[in-house]
Formats: C-alpha cells, structure tokens, sequence
C-alpha cells in the first residue's frame, strides 16, 4: 500500500522502527522533483518519492548504508543527475538526509490509568517506544502519540511473558493481584533488566516475602524497583508521580550518538546557482 512521507512518519514512530527522511532542498537545472520533495526510507522499505530513476536509487542506497550504522545523523548529498545519477535531466539536487534510529528505550506500559495517561503523555515528545496494555479499552485516549502503540488484552500477564531483554516494564495497573503476577511472571519467565512498580515500600516487602513463599531465587527480585520513581521528586498527584517516574526510566537509555550536517554546509548548498 502507498502512504504518505507524513503517514509514513507516523508509521514508524509507532512502530519504533529507524527511518531516514530525504528532502530536496535546492535544485538547479531541469529536475524531476522540485525543492521540498521528501522521501521517507527504511531497511526494507520506501515512501513517497523524491524523483525517480537512478537519482532514487541513489538516495536510497546513501539513506540505508547511514541507517545501518545506527547512528542519528544529518547530511546533504550532491547529485549532478548528468553526471552521478545519469539521468538525461541534465540538472542538479542537493538532498538532504536526517536519519532517525531504533528507539533509544522501549517500553512495555502496564496500565492505562490516570498516572498511564500522565506518563505517556511525558514519554510522547521523548525518544522511546511505548507498547501500552489494558484490558480496558475505554480507558486509552482517542488521540494517542506516535510513539505509542496501544494493546488491549484480557491476559496482561501472557503479554508480560512474551517481553524481551531489549525492553523494560513499568508497571501501573488498578489491581494488586494483577500486579503482583505480572512482577512474577516478569521475574520467573524473562530476562527484562528494569521492572519498575508503582507502589510503596510496604507493598514492595509483601511482594518480595510472597515471591519467596513461591520460590523465586531472591536475587531476581533485583531488577524489580518498588517505588519506582525518584524519591528526590515529590508529590502524589499523577503528573507529579509520572513526572518521578519517567526521570528514573529516562535515566535507563544509553546515550544516543549524533552526526550533524553544519550550517556551513547548509549555506554552501544554498549559495549554489
């Protein structure tokens, strides 16, 4: 199916999946496209156009080998289409490549109430991908961020156990029970390095004694944080409690590395006739 560069967009923020954005942004000569045509690219895939022929064949094969280095980056590339893209428009593009990774830091959010909403709505202008999962379908809200993808479920505890090392859970349901079989199933069946519970520190001790009694190596209990949150932020509403705990989550994500075009080589680009 055919979407749009914006649909597009959307599309892999949701999905959490890297993506390239390739823009004209000068052109000289006769050319396919004109100034602000954009192409969103990815490892498998194509969006939208920045002109065709072997000028696109270019573009994506310059877009995949940044995507494979994994590193968030911007550049502008030359294309003389007489000459490198041996086209017969006989003009020239300047392009401009941003490349956007995998995630930094994926979340699997259990819990859609009101410290849920509080905190997707943090997570939203940040770099993570949020798997979100209720049973109740009510509770999410109409408009959801595109970094978030919404699961309702019945069996919450199934989901928890099908998670890998390369996510991290929080864990802010409704129900005690509930919640206390997603931290074993957490704990017993895989390998998720940061479970964060919401709760206090009674909660966190009736919790580690049970888990005990149904015996789980006390060492798991390690990666379970209850209160999750920073107790250096106060506060019991549910922006001030989603605000302690996105802070403590954030804090989990390895620093991304960055490669950025310079404004010199913007500038270059735009003086050229």
């Amino acid at each position: 199916m055919t979407i749009s560069w914006q649909q597009a967009v959307h599309q892999c923020h949701q999905q959490g999946q890297a993506f390239a954005v390739a823009t004209i942004l000068t052109t000289a000569g006769s050319t396919p496209r004109d100034g602000g045509s954009k192409m969103i690219i990815t490892s498998e895939a194509s969006h939208d156009s920045v002109g065709g022929g072997r000028l696109e064949l270019l573009v994506l094969k310059r877009a995949r080998e940044l995507l494979a280095t994994g590193v968030q980056a911007q550049l502008v590339e030359h294309f003389p289409l007489a000459g490198k893209a041996q086209q017969c428009c006989g003009g020239s593009v300047s392009v401009l490549l941003e490349v956007f990774p995998e995630a930094n830091l994926r979340i699997a959010l259990f819990g859609a109430g009101h410290v849920g909403q509080a905190l997707v709505s943090i997570l939203a202008g940040c770099d993570a991908r949020i798997d979100w999962i209720d049973s109740r379908q009510d509770m999410f809200p109409a408009l959801l961020p595109a970094n978030a993808a919404v699961h309702v479920s019945q069996n919450p505890v199934e989901m928890a156990s099908l998670l890998t090392r390369d996510q991290i859970a929080v864990i802010v349901t409704h129900d005690h029970q509930l919640d206390y079989q997603l931290v074993r199933t957490l704990l017993d069946e895989t390998e998720v390095p940061y479970i964060g519970l919401i709760g206090s520190k009674t909660k966190a001790e009736r919790f580690r004694t049970r888990l005990v009694k149904d015996n789980l190596p006390q060492g798991e209990w390690d990666r379970c944080h209850c209160p999750v949150g920073l107790a250096s932020i106060p506060g019991k509403l549910p922006m001030e409690v989603a605000v302690s705990i996105a802070a403590e989550i954030l804090a989990l994500a390895p620093a991304a590395a960055r490669s950025s075009v310079s404004w010199k080589a913007i500038k270059k680009v735009l003086r050229e006739p």
